[in-house]
């Protein structure tokens, strides 16, 4: 189409680009798309990145977000190929060598198993909220400061919420493993755990374990990024990848600009729209701990030493709460934990047809200082070794990168920062900055669209489908 029938131009083909470029399309506007990398998906992708036909997710692997957010929910992605796999558990917590804590989906006898004397208290502070997952989702999924449709709803929600981790595992819970468990959940704010807000973490997580289960995409999180793309194409969008946007001005004449880019990056491209005091504000944005990440290639499924942690698509390394809170602190001081929390994928055990037969993929990665290029490769591996001996010898091949070549890859990863910013109380409450429609900007053709947007990090399209939506009511 000419460009000057453009209605709207999107930066960056991340989930939460597409996301803006597919609601823009269904309301009958005329989009194109913009993406730096050669494919589509930001950290939605899929790779060899050790050795042929071993398929690894760079980034993003475990999806409950995808499956609770009323944005993908709207869509039939089925129809372009996407299908999902379950793990037996959704995720386990390895407390010590040979013990670790699995946690079901399943409520019922299944949790009283896992949790013992915990599980009556699990469901207190759980079970309320599974039970309204489909109504809670669409405010936790959006910005914090709104007037809630259902408040009395998001108090029981928000209440424990509003708590540091590691204070309502300690008050909830009178179980080591439970305890950690939480705080494990927690752990993927990349706050301290002794931070205000950040047991929000693992409630989200911990609810959507037992109300949509953690998800993979068969084949590979690749498969998300072709469906939605197909999913764009289909509704009339034109998306140009390997075309990195240096500035608005270089683009094509264009009634407004959606952006699926950090405040640095927004800054770059188009700081000379919008006025001194807004720039002011994106500047001060803070940029949150970085992730070292290691993918593996093996010859077998990982040896734990307690079996059972072999049931879980997800696996914490982090030993009880108290290791876990002080791996984080050490990250938040700007230091490399000698023993860090370690968050572990074993894809293959739900979905083999990521690996040659009989052979199995996995990756894992622990947090580090913020643009960190210290090589943790062999920290992780103790961690990995510690609760499963002989882990090393099954290794065919690794592919790793540190929190700076995790910017590399993906730029919108600011220093390794795979959240999109700090989540702290302050810009979880304001995120990016102070403003009511945090989508919008003071220039009324620049909108935003990034994980830097409320709700954060993850595979949900949410940002992107707000940003849409505020366009449309001011369009």
């Amino acid at each position: 189409m000419p460009a000057a029938e453009l209605d709207v131009i999107v930066v960056g083909g991340g989930p939460n680009g597409l996301a803006a470029a597919i609601e823009l399309a269904r309301a009958g506007r005329s989009v194109r798309v913009y993406e730096a990398a050669d494919t589509v998906g930001g950290g939605t992708r899929s790779a060899e990145l050790t050795l042929p036909g071993f398929i690894h997710d760079p980034c993003a692997s475990v999806h409950p977000l995808s499956l609770a957010s009323p944005f993908l929910r709207s869509l039939d992605l089925e129809r372009h190929g996407l299908s999902w796999v379950y793990p037996e558990a959704p995720v386990a917590h390895a407390l010590a060598p040979g013990r670790s804590v699995v946690l079901p989906r399943d409520q019922g006898r299944a949790l009283d198993e896992a949790l013992g004397a915990d599980a009556g208290r699990w469901r207190a502070l759980v079970g309320p909220l599974v039970r309204e997952w489909e109504r809670l989702a669409p405010m936790i999924l959006g910005p914090v400061i709104r007037l809630p449709r259902h408040p009395l709803l998001l108090a029981r929600f928000g209440l424990p919420a509003a708590l540091p981790a590691q204070d309502l595992a300690r008050l909830a819970f009178s179980r080591p493993g439970t305890r950690a468990l939480l705080g494990g959940m927690a752990a993927h704010s990349m706050l301290r755990l002794d931070a205000p807000f950040s047991a929000s973490f693992g409630l989200v997580l911990g609810l959507l374990a037992h109300a949509v289960g953690w998800p993979l995409a068969r084949g590979g999180s690749g498969a998300i990024a072709t469906a939605l793309e197909a999913e764009a194409r289909a509704l009339g969008v034109e998306i140009v990848t390997g075309h990195r946007v240096d500035s608005l001005d270089t683009l094509p004449p264009a009634r407004a600009h959606v952006l699926d880019l950090t405040p640095r990056q927004v800054l770059a491209v188009a700081g000379a729209r919008l006025p001194h005091g807004y720039r002011t504000q994106l500047e001060r944005f803070r940029y949150g701990p970085g992730v070292f990440k290691i993918d593996w290639a093996l010859d077998e499924a990982i040896p734990w030493r307690d079996a059972t942690t072999a049931r879980a698509g997800t696996v914490h390394l982090g030993g009880d709460l108290g290791e876990l809170a002080a791996s984080e602190r050490a990250v938040a001081r700007g230091r490399h934990p000698e023993r860090p929390f370690v968050l572990l994928v074993q894809p293959t055990i739900a979905d083999p047809s990521r690996a040659p037969t009989g052979k199995h993929v996995a990756w894992a990665y622990c947090h580090v200082p913020n643009a960190s290029t210290v090589d943790m490769t062999g920290i992780i591996e103790d961690q990995v070794e510690r609760f499963a001996p002989g882990f090393r010898d099954l290794v065919l091949a690794r592919a790793t990168k540190t929190a700076a070549a995790m910017e590399a890859w993906d730029a919108n990863y600011v220093g390794g920062d795979i959240n999109g910013g700090i989540a702290d109380w302050r810009q979880l409450l304001f995120r990016p900055v102070v403003r009511w429609n945090p989508y919008t900007t003071p220039n009324p053709s620049v909108y935003l669209a990034s994980s830097s947007t409320p709700p954060g990090g993850g595979v949900h399209g949410m940002g992107g489908w707000h940003a849409a939506r505020a366009l449309l009511r001011r369009s």
